[in-house]
């Protein structure tokens, strides 16, 4: 989700709208390109793609997670991966493109928003590619334990995250879910003092030895709102190479280290299942 409603550049200012089940989705083209397309949620825009080229990753903070894959695993190694949240699958397309080997499981708790876009976006059909829908709290629960070497939680719900997928547990199940080496990433809406960043990087510290953040400088030095990625691993995060790649496009990103992390995360409570039940 790309957390500020950016003016629609290079498309239409209008679309097709159609009722599912959590929003009003809206299908806008863009005039820039033959076969892409921009999904809104409620006015918000949450996924861009190309059906042509599904390696253009238009909003930076999906390239942003792009960059991250590519520097954790050398080009075309299968990375097998969970998606807890779908939107238009983006990020699911990249991965078949660039490495088709791998395995995916996307959840999506919208039912009528995955019809939508297998209609009117659709993907190449592959059993490499599962579409689950319901509750990705729930769907992360049934993953294998040690058979994924990704996850990536990119799901909001009015704006904000799931609180079901922001707390220890679901970050210890993730780290379970994951193989050796495996990575988590996560997508956060957020600004200056960081107050929900805080409190997602002191969880997941819980069950993480190796954090990193990424966004763009505007974001980082509280000038506005913005979209932060969390990279979580249990071994060094390649941080100088996503800096390098993070560092290009349109929008330049910066990361923050793990003492930086830290330093984000200091002062806030890790959030338990039991605080939800408050």
């Amino acid at each position: 989700m790309d957390s500020e409603k950016p003016p629609i550049r290079g498309r239409r200012a209008n679309g097709a709208s159609f009722p599912v089940d959590t929003a009003i989705a809206t299908l806008v083209r863009d005039d820039s390109r033959r076969n892409a397309w921009t999904l809104l949620l409620d006015g918000v825009e949450t996924s861009h793609v190309d059906l042509d080229d599904p390696t253009s990753l238009e909003f930076e903070y999906v390239r942003w997670l792009g960059d991250v894959i590519e520097c954790v695993a050398p080009a075309g190694r299968r990375v097998d991966t969970v998606h807890l949240g779908g939107g238009a699958l983006t990020l699911a397309r990249y991965v078949m493109a660039t490495r088709p080997q791998s395995t995916q499981i996307v959840f999506e708790i919208d039912g009528a928003l995955v019809d939508l876009v297998r209609l009117r976006l659709p993907w190449h059909r592959s059993r490499r590619l599962r579409v689950r829908i319901g509750d990705a709290s729930e769907g992360l629960a049934a993953i294998r334990d040690a058979s994924c070497d990704l996850v990536v939680r990119d799901a909001f719900r009015d704006a904000v995250v799931p609180a079901s997928l922001c707390t220890v547990e679901c970050a210890t199940r993730v780290r379970e879910c994951l193989r050796p080496g495996g990575v988590y990433v996560m997508n956060v809406a957020d600004r200056a003092p960081f107050a929900t960043t805080g409190v997602e990087l002191a969880t997941v510290l819980e069950a993480f030895s190796n954090v990193a953040v990424i966004s763009e400088p505007g974001v980082l030095r509280g000038r506005r709102h913005g979209n932060l990625i969390i990279v979580a691993a249990n071994q060094p995060i390649p941080v100088s190479a996503i800096a390098r790649r993070v560092a290009g496009g349109g929008v330049q990103g910066r990361v923050r280290d793990l003492d930086q992390a830290r330093e984000m995360a200091r002062g806030h409570r890790p959030l338990r299942a039991a605080d939800l039940s408050m």
